[in-house]
């Protein structure tokens, strides 16, 4: 079995940065992608990010320039490091791990942007 355990959301002034975290346990194969996803309220959940074992990287249109992706495969955890975070980035973030016929999603962690 794998579990990833999301941490780092909270509360943050429009402009501000938060780091969110993502740790995976269990059956961790040495090829798979990891992806942050986020879901605002009555909206559908959409990518942030996402990064390969590899390395290589993707962001949605909103995030880039202002997101980063960061993985360290020696510890099984993903990052997201957020800047100059707006009121729309106010969501629920997801983190999931996908790796050969296998997708598992963590539980979530509220990131609220506002004054």
């Amino acid at each position: 079995q794998v579990q990833l355990v999301e941490s780092g959301g909270g509360w943050v002034q429009p402009g501000g940065s938060l780091r969110l975290s993502c740790a995976a346990s269990g059956s961790i194969f040495s090829i798979n992608v990891m992806d942050w996803y986020r879901q605002a309220p009555g909206k559908e959940r959409e990518l942030v990010a996402g990064i390969t074992s590899g390395g290589s990287t993707a962001y949605g249109d909103s995030v880039k320039g202002r997101f980063t992706i960061s993985r360290d495969n020696g510890k099984n955890t993903v990052s997201l490091q957020m800047n100059s975070l707006k009121p729309e980035d106010t969501a629920v973030y997801y983190c999931k791990l996908s790796q050969r016929n296998l997708e598992v999603w963590g539980q979530g962690t509220l990131v609220t942007v506002s004054s």
